[in-house]
């Protein structure tokens, strides 16, 4: 969730040719690139297990709903990085429906102190929160960590490099896994 240019999600499908993998973002225009290249043949450079789709998290496709073995998030911002911290209700339960039973939610993102959001590391009521929040959803919180430098490259995001994340100045970056409960 959260495609940004699509890039990304064409290097895990050319990683796990036997795994569908699916970009879903709000905004159409940023993944176009991505899916044209994915389209070509494979002898192309193109991957023929990669889908893109625009949706917003709040309202994902029906079609998509409890299918997610596992939903990745990279450097979201605006409502789905307010959903993936449990503070906004409608993308947080959008970001739930896509995640099949036992399947998870894995995050990788980048908050400072001005961006008025929780602070997950630092804050212990942030965490309880973020835990709560979830936990209504039906999930658990299995990792709540500091991103290693060699996980925010290996997201291969873009916008991670254009927050900084991936300099030797970087932007803090947190990591979580969240687990749908039997």
């Amino acid at each position: 969730m959260g495609t940004g240019d699509g890039r990304a999600v064409i290097r895990a499908a050319a990683r796990q040719p036997t795994t569908l993998v699916i970009g879903l973002d709000a905004v159409a225009g940023a993944m176009t690139d991505a899916s044209r290249r994915s389209a070509r043949s494979v002898a192309r450079g193109g991957v023929d297990n990669a889908l893109f789709c625009v949706a917003g998290i709040e309202a994902p496709p029906r079609e998509l709903v409890g299918r997610g073995d596992l939903v990745t998030v990279r450097f979201p911002w605006g409502s789905l990085l307010r959903g993936v911290l449990g503070v906004d209700p409608a993308a947080r339960a959008g970001l739930a429906s896509l995640v099949a039973p036992a399947g998870s939610i894995d995050a990788l993102v980048s908050i400072e102190g001005r961006d008025g959001l929780p602070d997950l590391l630092h804050t212990t009521d942030d965490r309880t929160r973020l835990a709560e929040a979830w936990r209504a959803e039906g999930f658990v919180v299995d990792d709540l960590r500091s991103a290693s430098k060699g996980e925010v490259a290996a997201s291969g995001s873009t916008w991670a490099r254009r927050l900084g994340a991936t300099s030797a100045e970087r932007r803090r970056v947190v990591r979580f896994r969240l687990s749908r409960l039997p």
